[in-house]
């Protein structure tokens, strides 16, 4: 184990949590959950492998990070969504960075991912070179203000790593559904700022051409199924984004 934070932000989270967790354990000497009050097995469960746990109420997903961030009790932070796992290929090049006192090289590093959904793994379909900055300096970076999709923002050089990390955002078709409403509930907001008069080019055309993105452009039809399934589902996050914004505007509740 080496002085590396591993940061897990959750909200009922009990089917996922135990397999992170255990991908983590051999790489870091302190791995923090900071739950959103969860109402199943989650905390019990990260507990029971040695995680320790801070509690805070979810208002937007980069003020949870940013909030947590220095509390970690390691200069270096490996952030790990539920749903994600650490590979050992990935595990061990951090390490081999870490014992070549190389990863002071950079403030951050991408990281790429292999998604599944429906348990299957996407290739196409616009997530190609998915990637994501999760081990960054605890004091050199910080999370943007943007509510979803959330990006880390540093002074310095970012660099990349070679090994991907294992994600699985499939939980069932219901809360897939209900993570895009909770993403366009919170999206309304930074695009209402952002977006003039709403329209034929918001509610048809931008969602039409999302579809045709993943599906033809990015290939997403050789994913098979779920790869149309991922394509009409970004079709549909784009109409009920705009939704939302409309809602916003019009004082209408959800």
């Amino acid at each position: 184990m080496t002085n590396l934070s591993i940061l897990i932000p959750t909200k009922n989270e009990e089917i996922n949590i135990k397999s992170c967790i255990e991908s983590a354990q051999n790489l870091a000497n302190e791995i923090v959950v900071i739950d959103s009050y969860s109402t199943d097995k989650t905390v019990e469960i990260a507990q029971s492998l040695g995680a320790k746990i801070i509690f805070r109420e979810f208002d937007n997903f980069s003020n949870q990070k940013n909030w947590a961030i220095p509390q970690m009790a390691n200069q270096w932070i490996l952030l790990l969504d539920a749903d994600e796992r650490i590979t050992r290929e990935l595990e061990k090049e951090i390490l081999s960075l870490i014992s070549s006192n190389e990863l002071e090289s950079h403030n951050a590093y991408w990281i790429y991912r292999q998604n599944h959904f429906f348990n299957q793994p996407i290739n196409y379909s616009g997530f190609q070179k998915d990637k994501v900055i999760r081990l960054f300096h605890r004091d050199k970076c910080r999370y943007n203000n943007k509510k979803v999709h959330e990006e880390i923002i540093t002074e310095g050089s970012i660099g990349f790593l070679k090994n991907k990390l294992y994600h699985n955002t499939y939980k069932g078709f219901d809360y897939h559904i209900e993570k895009l409403n909770q993403y366009a509930t919170l999206q309304a907001e930074d695009y209402n700022k952002k977006t003039g008069k709403l329209g034929f080019f918001h509610f048809v055309f931008k969602p039409s051409f999302r579809f045709f993105k993943h599906y033809i452009i990015q290939k997403g039809y050789k994913d098979g199924i779920p790869g149309f399934i991922m394509s009409f589902l970004g079709f549909y996050a784009v109409i009920l984004r705009y939704i939302k914004v409309w809602m916003l505007r019009n004082d209408i509740k959800n």
